[in-house]
């Protein structure tokens, strides 16, 4: 099959591009740079120049491929202060690809994530389907209007999915949030956590992720809803804890105020109870983790900062 994968060369892009190649399937990436291609074809997919802001180049894309892949997001846009922006971009390229595969059957899957689903109990498949008034009122919601637009294309015979993300996509190379909090700790002197440091994030392997994208693409049901959910909460406390032994430094809890002085605008999401589970996606799919831990790839070293 020939998928066509937007931010091929990102994080999680980049294990999907790979794990897609060494299935036997054909990936066309999205790039914008030089720079980009040569990381592309080095994974061995085939580059695509193009951009999010161009909904017809991708809509060309879409139709000359047996499915879709939607992990780009303008987050260069978003952390500058313009969600919107980056918002209505990306609701234009999805509704460009949706239209183009319209008819088809083809799968088009879209990347999103479990946090803000907290319900006082683990997320699942079935939540956020109804965005509540708060996440609607909030920038983040034209997000879930997305995601529930491209769950709604299953009536024009588009195999539609949405897969969830945790807040920590792991492994060697990640440069996410736990290796923002690593290089955070590594300029404190101290590894932090707040409060009791009971609230808890779910976490995934990259490798188990990418093979989740490629069994959505080849099998998922349309309008179906994903977790990409491997441990369905890690205490805060222990991630600062193996931080602090990759570290060689102290582990201590912080108030929420110092947590806004440590951890900047991210403060509050350190302190965030971000729980999910996936049952529904390994029953439906027979997808089960096998890669290492959250905290055996902290204990690995995979997030000791290199810089003074």
């Amino acid at each position: 099959m020939r998928y066509f994968v937007t931010g091929a060369t990102g994080w999680i892009g980049a294990a999907t591009t790979a794990e897609l190649v060494d299935a036997g399937h054909e990936v066309r990436g999205l790039v914008r740079s030089d720079e980009a291609a040569r990381r592309l074809e080095a994974l061995g997919g085939i580059p695509w120049r193009g951009d999010l802001a161009d909904p017809e180049g991708l809509a060309r894309a879409a139709d000359e491929s047996d499915g879709v892949v939607h992990l780009a997001f303008a987050h260069d846009v978003a952390w500058r202060g313009d969600f919107v922006s980056a918002a209505t971009t990306d609701r234009r390229a999805v509704e460009a690809m949706g239209t183009a595969l319209a008819g088809s059957g083809r799968p088009l899957i879209l990347a999103s994530g479990v946090a803000g689903l907290d319900h006082g109990r683990p997320a699942t498949e079935s939540d956020g389907l109804v965005p509540s008034a708060a996440t609607r009122a909030l920038p983040v919601g034209r997000r879930a209007a997305t995601a529930l637009y491209v769950l709604s294309l299953r009536g024009v015979d588009v195999r539609s999915c949405v897969l969830r993300f945790p807040p920590t996509v792991h492994g060697a190379g990640d440069h996410g949030f736990v290796a923002w909090i690593a290089s955070v700790a590594h300029r404190a002197g101290a590894s932090a956590y707040v409060g009791d440091g009971a609230n808890a994030w779910s976490a995934v392997h990259v490798a188990d992720a990418a093979r989740l994208v490629r069994r959505a693409l080849e099998d998922a049901p349309a309008g179906s809803v994903l977790h990409a959910v491997a441990e369905e909460g890690v205490p805060f406390r222990e991630i600062a804890a193996a931080i602090g032994r990759s570290l060689g430094v102290p582990t201590r809890s912080i108030s929420p105020e110092e947590a806004r002085a440590q951890f900047d605008h991210l403060g509050p999401f350190v302190a965030m109870d971000v729980r999910a589970r996936a049952a529904v996606t390994s029953e439906l799919l027979g997808w089960a983790p096998r890669e290492s831990t959250l905290i055996e790839d902290v204990d690995a070293g995979h997030y000791r900062p290199t810089s003074p």
